[in-house]
C-alpha cells in the first residue's frame, strides 16, 4: 500500500512490467482463452437487445448527471441511509477508509471477517490494513479466494484469477486450502467448486462481521446493490450481525428506477449473461432480518480530483464490467499484473493516473499502454471514450514534465497548418519523398526504418517508422487518368 492512495500506484513502468509478463507463455494462453470466451458470450447476448445503443446512451447520461450533481446526491444518499438505520462514514483517502473499517471491526471484538468481492476494498488496501491489526479477511468470491490462497494479486476486474488454468488452481487448493482432501481432489470444475464450498461454508456460519462493496448506491432511498454470480455475496450480506460496506462516491444513481438501465447493461457487458443470478439490495437495518448493524463508508480517494478534469472525468462513469479488458489487444497479451494497479486494462490506464496524480510511482506510463484501436470504447456500456482520455493524459503528462507545450504538440500544430491547404500538403509530400530517398535505398523493399536518431528515436524505440510512399495516390490517379484518356481530360 502506498501513501494515502492504496493499491492503485504502479511500482514499475508499464513497458518493464509488460516485458516480464510477455515471457510467460502459459499466462498468454490462459488470457487468450478466457478473454475470447467472455467477449464471445457478450457479443451474443448484446446482439439480442435491439435498443442496446440507446441503453448505452441512457447509462452514460445517468452517470453524467451523477457527476454534475455529486455533492447534492451524496448528501441525499447519506440522509436516506441514516433514516433507514445505517451509520454513514466519510473517508478522504485509503488511509482514512482503512482506519474507519479497522476500528469498526475492532469494536465488535472479531478477529476474522468474511468479504464480498469488492474493487473498492482492494483499491484502499483493506486486507493488508486488517492483517496489520490482527484481523483475518476471508475472500468468499471463488476467484478472489484462489488469488488469496496463492498469495497473489488479482489480474482482472471481473475474473481475478483469469491468469490461472484449472490445473494450477487444483495445485493451489491442494497446497494452501485447510482441510482439503488432497488425494481425491481433481482439476474438474465441480470438484474445485465443492472444495471451495466446504471451506467457505464454515466461515459463513461463524462470521460475525462481513465487509462488502457496492455496484450501485441509490441516492433517493439510501439503498445499496451488489450483483454476483455465485451466491457467496448473498451469504455475507445476510448471515453476519454487522455489515460494513465500502463504497466509492461515484457509485451513486439518482433514483431507484435508474437501476433498470444498469441491470441490463452490467450483466451483458461483464459475464455475458442476460441477468445476474444474484442481485442483492439492502436499505438500512430491518429488525430481525439480516445484519442488525450497517456501516457505510463513502470513499473519495482521488475521485474529486478526477471529477475536476472536464475530459478525464468520464472515467468515473465506469461500472467495473471489464468489457474493455476483454477486447483489448494489449491486455490480452500481458494481463493485469503489468499495470501494477487493482484497475488493469484500458480503464485502469485512465483511472489510476487520475486518482493518484501522474507522478505517483510509474502511473505516468499507463496512458501509453494502448494501441488506441478504439475497441474499448465500442465495448463500454456507458460510452467512456477511453482513447480520447488516453491521448488527453499523454499530452497533459508531457506538458507537465517539460513545463511548456511539447515538441510533439508543436509538430502536430505545424502538420495541421500544412494539411489545411492542398498545395502546401502536396509540396510537403514531394519534399518528404525526396528527403527519404537515401533511406529507401538502405531499407530496400521493406520500406520501414527500425532505428532513427534522437529525437525521432522515441518513435522507433517501440515501432518501425514507415517511409513516405514512392508515389502518392493523387499522382497515381493523375497518371491513370492520362493513360485512360490519352493525356487529356474528359
Amino acid at each position: 500500500m502506498t501513501g494515502g492512495t492504496g493499491n492503485i500506484v504502479a511500482p514499475l513502468p508499464f513497458p518493464t512490467a509488460a516485458r516480464r509478463e510477455l515471457a510467460d507463455g502459459q499466462l498468454r494462453a490462459n488470457l487468450r482463452r478466457a478473454t475470447h470466451t467472455i467477449r464471445d458470450k457478450r457479443l451474443r447476448v448484446v446482439g439480442e437487445v435491439p435498443d442496446w445503443e440507446a441503453l448505452r446512451r441512457s447509462g452514460a447520461a445517468i452517470k453524467d448527471d451523477v457527476l454534475a450533481r455529486m455533492p447534492e446526491l451524496l448528501e441525499q444518499f447519506e440522509a436516506a441511509a441514516i433514516a433507514a438505520g445505517a451509520t454513514v462514514h466519510w473517508a478522504r483517502d485509503s488511509t482514512e477508509a482503512c482506519a474507519v473499517v479497522t476500528g469498526l471491526v475492532q469494536q465488535t471484538g472479531s478477529t476474522e471477517v468474511v468479504k464480498v468481492k469488492s474493487m473498492a476494498t482492494q483499491e484502499i488496501g483493506l486486507n493488508e490494513a486488517l492483517a496489520e491489526a490482527g484481523i483475518a479477511a476471508v475472500e468468499t468470491d471463488l476467484a478472489e479466494l484462489i488469488v488469496q490462497l496463492a498469495d497473489d494479486t488479482p489480474s482482472h476486474i471481473l475474473v481475478p484469477a483469469i491468469h490461472y488454468n484449472r490445473r494450477q488452481i487444483r495445485d493451489i487448493f491442494a497446497s494452501r486450502m485447510p482441510g482439503v482432501d488432497v488425494a481425491s481432489l481433481t482439476d474438474e470444475p465441480a470438484a474445485l467448486a465443492e472444495a471451495a464450498r466446504r471451506h467457505l461454508r464454515a466461515k459463513f456460519l461463524s462470521a460475525r462481521v462481513a465487509i462488502s462493496g457496492a455496484n450501485f448506491a441509490i441516492a433517493e432511498t439510501g439503498t445499496l446493490a451488489v450483483v454476483e454470480s455465485e451466491g457467496n455475496g448473498r451469504m455475507c450480506l445476510t448471515l453476519p450481525e454487522t455489515l460494513i460496506s465500502v463504497v466509492g462516491v461515484e457509485k451513486l444513481l439518482p433514483t431507484f428506477r435508474d437501476l433498470e438501465v444498469f441491470l441490463q447493461l452490467l450483466p451483458r457487458s461483464s459475464t455475458g449473461e442476460r441477468m445476474n443470478p444474484y442481485t442483492s439490495l439492502w436499505t438500512g437495518v430491518t429488525p430481525g432480518d439480516g445484519p442488525q448493524t450497517l456501516h457505510i463508508v463513502l470513499v473519495d480517494n482521488g475521485r474529486t480530483e478526477t471529477l475536476a478534469d472536464p475530459v478525464g472525468r468520464q472515467a468515473l462513469r465506469c461500472i467495473r464490467c471489464s468489457a474493455c479488458l476483454n477486447v483489448c489487444p494489449v491486455y490480452e497479451r500481458v494481463g493485469g499484473h503489468a499495470y501494477g494497479s487493482v484497475y488493469p486494462g484500458p480503464i485502469g490506464a485512465i483511472l489510476s493516473p487520475q486518482m493518484t496524480g501522474p507522478d505517483a510511482g510509474a502511473n505516468r506510463t499507463l496512458p501509453y499502454a494502448s494501441t488506441l484501436c478504439g475497441a474499448c470504447f465500442d465495448a463500454c456500456p456507458v460510452r467512456i471514450d477511453i482513447p480520447q482520455v488516453l491521448v488527453h493524459l499523454r499530452q497533459r503528462g508531457v506538458d507537465a514534465r517539460r513545463g511548456r507545450p511539447s515538441a510533439e504538440r508543436t509538430a502536430m500544430q505545424a502538420m495541421s497548418w500544412v494539411m489545411r491547404d492542398r498545395r502546401r500538403y502536396a509540396a510537403a509530400l514531394r519534399a518528404a519523398r525526396r528527403g527519404s530517398a537515401p533511406l529507401r535505398w538502405v531499407t530496400g523493399r521493406r520500406g520501414q526504418v527500425r532505428r532513427l536518431p534522437w529525437p525521432l528515436s522515441a518513435w522507433t524505440a517501440s515501432r518501425d517508422a514507415p517511409l513516405p510512399a514512392a508515389e502518392t495516390f493523387r499522382d497515381w490517379w493523375a497518371g491513370r487518368d492520362r493513360s485512360t484518356h490519352g493525356g487529356g481530360r474528359s
